[in-house]
């Protein structure tokens, strides 16, 4: 499962320390993902379209808080250069 945060607060972000965690970025590009255990992120820049296999596309971008489980087998694309902080685990 994808869980989207639209418009992710300050105050959440301070709460998990955000800004604590390594960076990831990515130009515009499309690629199969498995999630081996669950992530979490915080998009800084980009626009994004994640479509899990049998499932429906979700659409997320710059500002936005994303949770994926783990197990989940997906598609990106990237439709603008994405840079994350990203925590697994």
């Amino acid at each position: 499962m994808i869980e989207v945060t639209r418009a992710c607060s300050e105050q959440q972000i301070d709460a998990l320390q955000v800004r604590q965690w390594p960076i990831w970025s990515c130009e515009a590009s499309t690629f199969p993902w498995q999630y081996d255990e669950r992530e979490r992120c915080l998009l800084l820049a980009g626009d994004v379209t994640v479509t899990p296999e049998n499932g429906e596309p979700v659409r997320f971008g710059a500002g936005d808080f994303v949770e994926f489980s783990a197990g989940l087998r997906c598609t990106w694309q990237v439709h603008q250069a994405v840079r994350k902080h990203y925590c697994f685990g």
